[in-house]
């Protein structure tokens, strides 16, 4: 009897929902759940960490993370117009900049910053500075490409159309084509903004107080004082306290940008028929 291929594929799935269930009971039978609750779910320990690692550690990562995207952003968008520049010496300096940190490690961009700098130029930076210029430096490179891609999406009528309305190259690009670029590029910009909290986690190598601890930094500490991964885990469930609502935003802003593109198309296929 010959099997159609609706039914091969429920075949499949069923023997796919199978295998799941026994690997489940495999480790569920295996596991050492004393030890598992011990080692990630020690209440003591968890005790030792809360509530400082909220009021500390999160503040101190959400600090350290704003104000990374802030100067990258605010970089990026300098270097998305030198890179968009009719002047060549801008759009190699611009390119060559990109590469640069798109290529060298972030850990790298600490250290330089945080103990190469000051001993080759004497120039010290505070802690903020520090992380502000570190996480900057490097996410300006990816924010950078970002938006220019941004800019260049935006239709060319629309430029067109406000110079026509007597505006200068250079106000045109602020008022009217940038804002609309941003439009296009919240998804992708809040997607830097989850890396660069992660990345805000490289902090540990410039040396911290205990006060400026951010949360791998508590989490590393409170693992090497109770001897349990529960600092760990609590470390993770506060990045995720952070990353998973700029997900789902990021989510959110694909979708209403989405629909909003599909209106304009169907609005233009209108405006075409008529």
């Amino acid at each position: 009897m010959a099997v159609s291929k609706r039914q091969r594929a429920q075949i499949f799935r069923s023997f796919q929902y199978g295998l799941l269930v026994v690997a489940v009971a495999v480790l569920a039978i295996v596991a050492d759940w004393g030890e598992v609750t011990n080692a990630f779910f020690n209440l003591d320990a968890a005790g030792t960490q809360v509530p400082d690692i909220i009021t500390s550690a999160l503040v101190n990562t959400a600090i350290y993370t704003v104000i990374g995207f802030a100067f990258g952003l605010a970089l990026g968008l300098v270097l998305a117009l030198m890179k968009l520049s009719s002047v060549p010496p801008y759009r190699w300096l611009a390119t060559v900049y990109i590469e640069f940190f798109r290529g060298v490690p972030a850990l790298l961009v600490f250290i330089t910053l945080g103990f190469g700098v000051p001993i080759a130029f004497q120039l010290q930076f505070d802690l903020y500075s520090t992380v502000m210029l570190a996480l900057g430096l490097v996410g300006a490179a990816y924010m950078a490409e970002t938006i220019r891609a941004g800019i260049q999406a935006v239709p060319k009528g629309q430029a067109e159309a406000a110079r026509s309305l007597g505006m200068s190259q250079g106000r045109a690009m602020i008022s009217i084509v940038i804002p609309q670029a941003f439009r296009i590029i919240l998804p992708p910009l809040t997607n830097e903004l989850i890396l660069l909290t992660k990345d805000s986690s490289l902090i540990y190598v410039l040396g911290l107080s205990r006060d400026e601890y951010d949360l791998t930094k508590f989490g590393r500490e409170g693992l090497n004082q109770t001897a349990s991964l529960t600092p760990i885990l609590l470390a993770g469930l506060c990045y995720l306290v952070i990353t998973v609502p700029l997900s789902y935003l990021s989510r959110y802003l694909e979708r209403r940008s989405g629909r909003r593109k599909d209106a304009a198309d169907t609005a233009a296929g209108l405006e075409v028929e008529a």
